[in-house]
């Protein structure tokens, strides 16, 4: 495939006042830029709060790491880990955690994920953990762009040893990640849209929208008719079996604004 495929956001047939009920979206690089969420982004967020739209950011990063903007951003719901586990404010003002899978599940994927973790660091040159795993509980991170580069051979060579050991694997725009289990993103927006807003996601794929920017956003992509990826999903399009089907003009932050805008922009009646 090429980003020859992609259709402009100004392509977008923006969908009637009252039909869209939410967001889901990727965090790292597609609401990041340089490594931070801009005021700005959180200001958009809070739009589509302030329109009445449902926004829930899913992501590859720890549910550790992912704490202090469940609390911050104006969002339902954060899922993080690939679909492993959310966080949700509750009544009394803190966080939940709501999780697929039970805590005797989880122990024992945790060390076994983390044999799997010491294997890749000794065996695939310049292979190191990403610096926010103290924080995941449901999978284990390879960096290879966040803060260091790791060349597509050795991020091949991580994908091998997970998948050889029974673990899904997939690559973000900064890590490689590596869980047991049946969950992913498009699994976990399922679950936490039935689970929060008693609501069937498959069943009304149309009324919602996701924005992504990588490898890892492809099932979402390959669902949704309003997908939609930052403009630095170029650096992916060669590895992507299934793009999204819409670019913004801009990268990353700047990019999810625009399409915030677009969404916001009511057609002419």
């Amino acid at each position: 495939m090429s980003k020859e495929n992609l259709l402009p956001l100004a392509q977008w047939p923006r969908p009637a006042p009252g039909q869209l009920i939410g967001v889901l979206t990727d965090i790292d690089d597609t609401l990041t830029t340089d490594g931070e969420v801009p005021a700005h982004v959180v200001a958009s967020i809070a739009a589509l709060r302030d329109a009445g739209l449902k926004i829930v950011p899913i992501t590859g990063r720890p549910v550790g790491w992912s704490v202090p903007f469940a609390s911050a951003w104006p969002v339902d719901s954060i899922v993080a880990e690939n679909g492993a586990v959310a966080l949700r404010r509750n009544a009394a003002g803190g966080l939940d955690k709501l999780y697929q899978q039970d805590a005797a599940t989880r122990s024992a994927n945790f060390a076994r994920m983390q044999e799997v973790l010491a294997q890749i660091e000794a065996s695939v040159p310049g292979a190191r953990r990403a610096t926010d795993s103290a924080g995941r509980e449901c999978d284990i991170a390879v960096d290879h762009s966040e803060f260091t580069q790791l060349p597509q051979a050795q991020i091949d060579a991580c994908v091998a040893i997970m998948r050889a050991a029974g673990m899904n694997a997939t690559v973000s725009s900064i890590h490689i990640n590596g869980w047991f289990g049946a969950h992913n993103k498009w699994d976990g927006a399922q679950w936490i849209v039935r689970t929060l807003f008693d609501r069937d996601l498959a069943a009304e794929l149309d009324r919602w929208v996701y924005i992504g920017d990588s490898t890892n956003d492809q099932l979402m992509f390959e669902r949704f008719d309003n997908s939609f990826g930052v403009a630095n999903i170029a650096r992916f399009v060669p590895q992507l079996a299934h793009l999204p089907r819409y670019v913004t003009p801009s990268e990353r932050g700047e990019g999810f604004v625009e399409l915030v805008q677009a969404i916001l922009e009511r057609p002419a009646a």
